[in-house]
């Protein structure tokens, strides 16, 4: 095997789409898949033997994704699981991201879009399929919009402006789906220096991660 390469497990109770999911991995240049399961329980066994960079995890199986999902994260709070799910029920989205996955992707995504959402799990990012990310920001907006006019201030409202301003183009420019990668080229700065305002800027904002951030950004942004 090659060195560097980005090393995959894969838990889904359907053989079929497991299997095709398997092939478009191993067909990019830089992937090996080194495991394949269809239970919670084989998704714990596989990460425990085999450690993969990323794991990718469906929601509906026997045993129940969100309890491998938990078990996994009990075990390695900085395993890299992304859930791969045809639900696009925001409560399964908000209880995977509250649990610690790391990306929320829908089935349906392109081969190369999935690789590359991979790629930037396994580099620090966290990721959420773009149309439930807007949905989620959506309703925040609603609910700010059926606030009474006269309210106390939006709870992400002071913690926001207690950014610094490199700290809020850094966010500006994450909010806008650039990587730190990205965001230093951008700002002509190290990528570990990104790493670090990225770190500072959740834990103000007690945000859980750089997309959660990002739409508390949005939403001030939306009511302004």
């Amino acid at each position: 095997m090659m060195q560097n390469m980005i090393r995959v497990a894969i838990v889904d109770d359907h053989p079929i789409f497991r299997a095709g999911l398997s092939r478009s991995l191993t067909d990019e240049p830089e992937f090996a898949v080194v495991g394949e399961g269809a239970t919670a329980a084989e998704a714990l066994t596989l990460f425990n033997e085999h450690r993969p960079d990323a794991l990718l995890l469906d929601l509906s199986m026997p045993g129940g994704g969100h309890s491998a999902l938990r078990s996994i994260l009990a075990s390695d709070p900085d395993a890299a699981v992304i859930v791969l799910t045809a639900s696009e029920d925001e409560a399964d989205l908000f209880e995977a991201l509250k649990e610690g996955a790391k990306g929320y992707v829908l089935k349906g995504v392109s081969a190369s879009a999935l690789a590359s959402v991979v790629r930037n799990v396994v580099a620090g990012e966290s990721y959420v399929s773009p149309s439930l990310a807007a949905r989620i920001l959506t309703e925040m907006r609603s609910e700010a919009t059926a606030s009474p006019a006269v309210s106390a201030p939006h709870p992400h409202d002071e913690a926001l402006a207690s950014l610094t301003p490199r700290e809020e183009q850094i966010l500006e420019l994450v909010a806008d789906g650039n990587s730190n990668k990205e965001v230093a080229r951008r700002l002509g700065l190290q990528e570990k220096t990104i790493k670090h305002n990225m770190t500072r800027i959740l834990q103000k904002l007690k945000a859980r991660n750089r997309t959660e951030a990002a739409m508390f950004l949005r939403d001030a942004q939306s009511r302004q």
